[in-house]
């Protein structure tokens, strides 16, 4: 299947090249206005134009060619000036940026490029085709007219269609031309793709600058993450364990007024003082699960995963493979986050099963969590979905979710980490 749409993919994407001429004219003619001043205020839409179009390219390549790009680009500032002086300032904004000028050499170039690489099997089967369409009578058409043409070495004129030799060797040619269309496809889209890759990913200095960016919001995020974190303890502790000690010191005091007055009376506070402290007990014990359960701790995120699905409603499978433990910070991330999924799926999926999948490959905790329920899922209606993205997103993690209407929903975490050996 992929052959066959390879050569139709790459002529759509050598459709791109006429919007592409175009708006490279636009630029040009842009920047030699500077001097005039009209071209400050020219450049900054054009190009925003021109990186819509480069976005369309990457998500094209990166769908069709497998090759995935990056959108370069450096950060835009917090705060711009106003007036004309915000305008100077977003023109050398942009002007300054290395990938400004590396979408206008794409601008310039793929149009020719495209046409040897992507697009080029399209041709080599539209031509194949022209090829059997000549040998099936359109020869015969223009050699009739006086017509002269020429199908690779083979000269179309004169008695071409009586002359099974010509014939013959065009239906050869033809097929060869379509054989090597359906063929090269793939591997010229990729070679396209490496291509695309080259001009339009980031640079150096774009990618650490998009990296300080993530680093900043991320560390925000997490920020807010910990403090909202410690309200919930707060308020946990003042509203249960705190209020229960507080009431078995009053009770306590009462019992000792009461010890020689009346002793029946003091044992049955006695008994409701155990009572409270045994129910204080496990609402501390709840709370330091919700922290960090000791399971997690003890045996690591693979046990934990399977402690949380033994209590689970619905019937979960757990499949891992982890040679060894991440650090503590990525497993408590990776913990909560199955742990919420999982609570998703009990509330609103309508499953009866769930599959969850924990490995450790080329450098990443892969996580994935599957239920057979209605489907439908997404990152917002208050699922918590972009909560455990944030959460991983601290560690440089991604979620991806895939839910369509009738289900499955697929739920897949990665988490960048090192594992530290077993005996450790």
């Amino acid at each position: 299947m992929t052959r066959l749409r390879a050569p139709w993919r790459g002529f759509r994407l050598g459709l791109l090249a006429f919007p592409a001429m175009v708006l490279a004219s636009v630029l040009i003619t842009s920047y030699s206005l500077v001097a005039n001043v009209v071209g400050i205020l020219l450049v900054p839409p054009v190009l925003m134009l021109t990186r819509g179009l480069m976005d369309v390219y990457r998500d094209l390549i990166g769908r069709w060619s497998g090759v995935r790009i990056e959108r370069p680009y450096l950060p835009d500032p917090a705060e711009e000036r106003e007036g004309f002086a915000g305008v100077w300032d977003r023109f050398v904004r942009l002007s300054s940026d290395p990938a400004t000028w590396r979408d206008l050499a794409w601008l310039l170039a793929d149009p020719i490029v495209v046409l040897f690489t992507a697009a080029l099997p399209f041709y080599l089967i539209a031509y194949g085709i022209w090829g059997f369409g000549l040998a099936a009578g359109m020869g015969g058409v223009i050699a009739g007219l006086g017509g002269t043409d020429y199908y690779g070495f083979v000269p179309v004129n004169g008695d071409y269609a009586n002359d099974p030799t010509r014939i013959g060797f065009t239906i050869v040619l033809a097929t060869v031309f379509t054989v090597a269309g359906f063929l090269s496809g793939p591997k010229l889209l990729g070679v396209y793709g490496r291509w695309g890759r080259l001009l339009l990913g980031p640079t150096e200095r774009s990618r650490l600058a998009l990296r300080v960016q993530h680093l900043t919001e991320t560390r925000s995020e997490a920020v807010d993450a910990s403090a909202a974190e410690l309200r919930r303890i707060e308020r946990d502790l003042h509203d249960g364990a705190q209020a229960r000690l507080v009431a078995m010191g009053m009770t306590l005091g009462a019992i000792e007024h009461l010890l020689d007055k009346d002793p029946a009376k003091a044992r049955l506070l006695l008994a409701e003082t155990r009572q409270s402290s045994a129910k204080a007990l496990n609402e501390l014990r709840d709370l330091v699960r919700g922290i960090h359960p000791p399971v997690l701790a003890d045996r690591g995120v693979a046990d934990a995963v399977k402690a949380i699905a033994l209590d689970h409603p619905l019937k979960v499978e757990v499949d891992t493979d982890l040679p060894g433990r991440p650090h503590p910070p990525v497993e408590s991330a990776a913990f909560f986050a199955v742990s919420e999924i999982l609570t998703n799926a009990a509330k609103h999926s309508g499953a009866d099963r769930v599959w969850i999948d924990l490995r450790y490959e080329d450098g990443m905790l892969r996580i994935t969590v599957t239920d057979d329920g209605r489907g439908g899922a997404t990152f917002e209606g208050g699922t918590g979905l972009r909560g455990i993205e944030r959460r991983i997103g601290t560690f440089d993690g991604v979620l991806a979710l895939n839910s369509p209407p009738g289900g499955p929903t697929i739920v897949t975490l990665e988490l960048p980490c090192e594992l530290s050996s077993p005996r450790t």
